[in-house]
């Protein structure tokens, strides 16, 4: 079933101090009976002091710390200057500079035993865990995070299988700042995604929502506008689908010709909320809601 999340405040972008992420664990939270395998988050927008932020989940295979030294030395042949290193558990969180091509990075990183890359970005993370949205929380401290917005996820698993890797959000390997939550089941993932492949995409999961991700980073990364990207994946992704993708700069949705996975808005002049469920929107938005249900071939997108 899975439930989904997005928040965006309009005019944060100089300050980023919205409460993103207490706003998306408050959310979330409300609509853990659609799913309790795992949850995740992406807080975008964040002050970023380092070019790059890089987020690890570290499988335990050797001894961490020797993993931690890895990746350290791996950012570093590859000419990054590494500003910060937090480990948090077997979650590695590390502020880098760095002024080369991202693809060599990723594939590094990808290549050194023991690493899982959840996320890169210049101003956004992908923080995910197995477990409730406030066991999440309890381990992660999302709640402290501020930006200009995110997306969030519930997942109960229909597909693959229970672990780390595969809960949502999804990044777009190797596309900085670019993730997505994903409530369906696309069809045709299986042609889609050797197509990618034999291009040269390298996917980390064996989960569709994966590809929703590649395929709209490569778009935007050819000039695309995210609300084109959206429109053109209404007919190129077979399923029932509705997913929210988040960017560098941007938030938006999209829902399948069938429209049955639910979406429920509500938009301000300062900001716009997204959920599965309405219960979401009331958990941080206590006044009066005017709030939709977007139908059938519907995306909308907003910018901070």
């Amino acid at each position: 079933m899975c439930g989904i999340a997005g928040i965006m405040y309009k005019n944060s972008g100089s300050t980023k101090s919205a409460p993103i992420g207490d706003e998306l664990v408050k959310m979330l939270e409300t609509m853990v009976h659609r799913g309790h395998d795992s949850a995740g988050v992406t807080v975008a927008g964040e002050a970023n002091d380092s070019d790059l932020l890089i987020r690890i989940w570290v499988d335990n295979s050797a001894p961490v710390s020797d993993t931690v030294a890895r990746t350290e030395e791996t950012i570093r042949r590859a000419g990054g200057a590494i500003n910060s290193s937090e480990l948090s558990g077997s979650f590695l969180r590390i502020k880098a500079n760095y002024e080369g091509e991202i693809p060599p990075l990723a594939e590094a990183l990808l290549n050194e035993p023991g690493v899982v890359l959840h996320s890169i970005g210049e101003v956004s993370e992908v923080i995910k865990d197995v477990g409730t949205p406030m066991v999440m929380d309890e381990r992660h401290e999302i709640s402290r995070l501020t930006g200009t917005h995110g997306v969030g996820h519930v997942r109960m698993a229909t597909e693959s299988v229970v672990d780390i890797s595969h809960a949502h959000p999804f990044w777009a390997y190797p596309f900085t700042d670019v993730t997505v939550v994903h409530n369906g089941q696309l069809t045709n993932y299986h042609g889609m995604k050797r197509s990618y492949e034999d291009r040269g995409y390298h996917f980390q999961t064996g989960n569709d929502s994966e590809l929703i991700a590649v395929y709209l980073a490569e778009k935007l990364e050819n000039g695309i506008s995210l609300n084109d990207a959206l429109e053109e994946s209404l007919d190129d992704l077979d399923g029932t689908f509705t997913y929210l993708v988040s960017t560098k700069d941007g938030m938006g949705y999209a829902k399948d010709r069938w429209s049955a996975k639910p979406l429920v808005a509500m938009e301000t002049d300062d900001v716009v909320a997204l959920a599965s469920e309405e219960v979401a929107l009331r958990s941080v938005f206590t006044e009066e809601l005017d709030r939709t249900e977007p139908q059938e071939r519907r995306v909308m997108t907003w910018s901070t």
